[in-house]
């Protein structure tokens, strides 16, 4: 019997540019009919009406690349500095009336921490004051670099005689060799698994409801759990068991926890396992790391201005050793699990491929949809690899509009011509789904999709025109290819027969709205599974 019809909309399937239908019938959450609205009507006339009112619908949309999980354990823990603060003053200020009258101990911690639209960073001194002697740490959004004070630095055991941890950096005075409080990558990883050593798996999950109700208004249905951690993981078990999970969730399972990944091989669980719900999509490392944190492996040095103790020759860093790297990712890829691993610079990508060329060479696999993630610079020598290695570009895509301006200012405005160039892999069949990377960006896919179209940043900077596509094709990268990144195309990505019933209402149809407008155009409904999990007052 079927439960509910979807009549009087522009539903554009997406299994062909310019396919459309007017009308659907879903059973059991999936979609078994479609046609005109007097078709359906006449098919199920008692079916449960969801009146489209001549509105375009899509598939719901795929972030293949975001990191709920951990966003989701820190609201409550943790104060979110990306809203409501204008300058590097008002935080420290916050942090002054946020720490008055606390124990000596109690820590503060700021995460999303944006030094180049609040001012930079404040001085270690700066920081020791606005929270009076105790611990203080500002994590910034890229989850790659944080800003410690004087009482942090010490709790993690880092003085000025500490050595840099293997793959990271503390930055120093030139002058006097003194920790500025700047660390970067693993060294700002010590900061952040100090603080975070105490989270359960009900942090996490209270979160994460939170989090999808704010994803599902913009259309989100499936995502991508980037990183995800084994509370994570057993947060999500959780939720699945208690009905309180409102999104569809594919687990790319930390590298950063060698004890999860040695469970997973052990026990045999490959790429594919799970449910609709809750399915095991990869496994996934982080070998390269932030370009707007100017710390992302390039052949090329960083130009522009320098922070405090930044190397003069800098050409970003990378997080593991390459004979390393190849041994993790053969003995995942042998054992049946996809790989995603971080590549955002040139020599960052490079770095991923040469791993995958040696995993491929000795454990050919046809179908292997090995990702690289972000993968931001993609140069003319590295789209061949791509193209010859069929290897997909998880692009950051969130990156060009958020970041894209940061971008231009450390690598210059013709680096941009090889950025995200989304003209040239469509051109050459390399498969490009995009990604918003949150909570690094913000997770509307629209402000992607307006900078693949426009090729500018959100304050409108030049990302190269050339490198421009349709806004079908933008919109394919949040759909189809983010379902085919998954190895869930049979699932879900179009509204074919038989495909999960997980769609979205625009309130405008995007495929004839001025595409200057298209990071302001808003979801009206969001459906999983036939059920409706937003809904936008009109009012």
């Amino acid at each position: 019997m079927i439960d509910r019809i979807v009549i009087n909309g522009r539903i554009a399937t997406m299994e062909g540019e310019g396919r459309f239908v007017e009308a659907l019938a879903i059973h059991n959450g999936r979609i078994v009919a479609r046609g005109t609205t007097q078709d359906m009507r006449a098919l199920a006339p008692h079916a449960e009406v969801i009146d489209c009112g001549g509105r375009t619908v899509l598939p719901g949309f795929i972030d293949s690349h975001c990191h709920p999980d951990m966003h989701g354990a820190r609201l409550g823990r943790w104060t979110d500095l990306s809203t409501g603060f204008a300058s590097k003053a008002d935080v420290l200020g916050f942090i002054r009336r946020a720490t008055e009258g606390k124990p000596a101990g109690h820590w503060f911690v700021g995460f999303r921490y944006d030094d180049l639209r609040l001012g930079g960073y404040p001085t270690r001194e700066e920081l020791d004051n606005a929270a009076g002697g105790r611990p203080a740490f500002l994590y910034r959004r890229d989850s790659h670099l944080g800003f410690a004070n004087s009482a942090a630095l010490k709790l993690v055991g880092f003085t000025r005689e500490s050595k840099d941890p293997p793959f990271g950096r503390l930055d120093r005075h030139p002058e006097t060799g003194e920790l500025t409080g700047l660390l970067r990558e693993t060294a700002a990883h010590e900061v952040v698994n100090y603080c975070q050593r105490d989270f359960t798996p009900d942090d996490f999950a209270g979160g994460l409801v939170k989090v999808f109700d704010d994803f599902a208004s913009y259309g989100i249905t499936s995502v991508h759990n980037s990183l995800c951690s084994t509370q994570g993981i057993i947060a999500y078990q959780k939720m699945r068991e208690n009905n309180e999970l409102r999104m569809r969730v594919g687990l790319l399972a930390s590298g950063r926890e060698d004890d999860l990944i040695d469970a997973i091989i052990r026990s045999g669980w490959r790429t594919g396992f799970g449910d609709e719900w809750v399915r095991l999509t990869a496994v996934e490392w982080c070998p390269d790391c932030s370009t707007s944190g100017r710390t992302a492996a390039y052949y090329e040095p960083y130009i522009g201005e320098k922070v405090l103790g930044e190397p003069d020759d800098n050409r970003g860093m990378l997080l593991y050793e390459l004979e390393d790297f190849k041994q993790r990712v053969l003995r995942a890829h042998k054992a049946g699990l996809m790989v995603g691993a971080d590549g955002v610079g040139d020599r960052g990508i490079d770095f991923v491929l040469d791993a995958y060329e040696h995993a491929l060479r000795h454990h050919p696999v046809h179908d292997h949809r090995l990702r690289v993630e972000h993968c931001c610079n993609v140069t003319p020598p590295i789209l061949q690899r791509l193209k010859k290695l069929q290897v997909i570009c998880s692009s950051a895509t969130g990156f060009a509009y958020d970041l894209g301006d940061a971008y231009r200012r450390n690598r210059g405005p013709e680096a941009m011509r090889y950025m995200w160039p989304h003209r040239s892999m469509i051109d050459a069949g390399v498969i490009a789904p995009g990604h918003s990377d949150f909570p690094v960006c913000h997770p509307n896919p629209m402000r992607g999709i307006y900078s693949l179209v426009n090729r500018k940043t959100d304050s409108g900077a030049d990302l190269d025109r050339s490198e421009a596509i349709s806004v079908y094709e933008a919109v394919e990268a949040y759909t189809t290819l983010g379902a085919y990144c998954g190895k869930e195309e049979h699932l879900k990505g179009d509204l074919g027969i038989g495909k999960l019933a997980d769609f979205i209402i625009l309130e405008e149809d995007i495929f004839s709205i001025d595409p200057e407008r298209l990071a302001e155009l808003r979801v009206a409904e969001t459906f999983i599974g036939g059920e409706r999990v937003f809904h936008r007052n009109r009012a």
